[in-house]
């Protein structure tokens, strides 16, 4: 698949130029993350929590807005739960006195349990009305556009999590990501995908959406201390830095 892909977005130098980037005060926000200790497969204790907010305090970030599981047959997040944790946090943040600001929505499983969601306005948002969704890894949702429509028309804007960790959206052409953003829908990319985590299709899908200014959110998607590093090492990534530095990237209008 790999080779396909290269042949469809087109080859690349093995050498790319560097970055300059030496932290990631231009991206200054975080809108994807799981720190809320012990409710998602993210962080399990408040000291990894507030260990992690510190570091990346330390990177150059200036607010997170973290972004809980909510999945009906998984982590069954309510929206009191997710502010309660949120809350807890920020209380050991400011007994860390650590200066970040902290904040929390949900990452929304869009599946028809969304509905109930909408009917009820029980949707965490952030910004103007943003609401960040994702979607199974492995099989397409036959009803996605509904879905998204449904959000739409109800006032919430849509961001998709991670688009280019889909591969059946990449399997053949680029054409259901021109389709998605025709549709209005806001795409953000993690910035692991930049240097390989999640392979070599969504590296090559991330950097094409980054060429064709398709990206309208970064975010590091972090779930433990592991990950880290990693990110770090995305600062050498100049694809990173063409991406924090475009001019119409949403982040930081969230500060």
């Amino acid at each position: 698949m790999f080779n396909q892909l290269k042949q469809f977005f087109g080859g690349k130098n093995q050498e790319e130029p560097s970055s300059s980037l030496t932290d990631f005060s231009l991206m200054a926000v975080d809108i994807h993350s799981h720190l809320i200790p012990g409710i998602d497969d993210g962080v399990k204790t408040m000291e990894d929590s507030i260990s992690i907010l510190r570091k990346f305090s330390e990177m150059g970030f200036k607010k997170i807005i973290t972004s809980p599981h909510v999945v009906s047959d998984g982590y069954n997040n309510t929206t009191e739960i997710i502010l309660s944790g949120r809350d807890k946090v920020r209380a050991a943040i400011k007994e860390s006195n650590i200066p970040i600001e902290f904040d929390a929505v949900a990452e929304y499983y869009l599946d028809d349990s969304i509905n109930e969601k909408i009917e009820k306005k029980d949707l965490l948002t952030l910004g103007n009305n943003f609401v960040l969704v994702e979607l199974s890894y492995l099989t397409k949702t036959n009803n996605i556009r509904d879905l998204i429509y449904k959000l739409q028309v109800a006032g919430y804007r849509v961001i998709l999590a991670h688009p280019e960790r889909y591969p059946y959206f990449y399997e053949k052409d680029f054409k259901e990501y021109t389709e998605l953003k025709d549709r209005s829908v806001y795409f953000q990319i993690n910035l692991m995908s930049l240097v390989g985590k999640y392979g070599k299709g969504a590296k090559a899908v991330a950097e094409k959406m980054i060429d064709e200014k398709m990206v309208n959110f970064v975010g590091t998607d972090l779930h433990n201390e592991n990950s880290l590093e990693v990110i770090k090492s995305c600062l050498q990534e100049k694809y990173l830095e063409k991406i924090l530095t475009y001019d119409k990237l949403l982040n930081r209008i969230l500060v």
